[in-house]
């Protein structure tokens, strides 16, 4: 005996819905990197670098090629430095 494809009907919605919200997770995630991957395992120096690229050229997994900061970058040091002891 068969069984009823009505009953399967339910189980084909929530995998559609599970399906639709992941590849929009994805594509949001996709669009907030500036359309690159995600990153995972990010260490404070990955971070310190995606802050500089980001001040950079104002998007945070943005890259430039330029030989030249612009104008102000030259004063915004992300690194803080100790009071030295004399």
């Amino acid at each position: 005996m068969g069984v009823p494809f009505e009953a399967l009907i339910p189980y084909g919605i929530i995998l559609g819905m599970f399906t639709f919200t992941g590849a929009a997770l994805t594509k949001v995630k996709h669009m907030q990197n500036g359309g690159k991957r995600a990153r995972h395992s990010v260490d404070q120096w990955d971070r310190v670098m995606m802050d500089r690229d980001r001040r950079l050229t104002g998007l945070l997994r943005g890259q430039t090629d330029r030989p030249f900061a612009p104008p102000g970058f030259e004063l915004s040091n992300p690194w803080r430095l100790e009071k030295r002891i004399i």
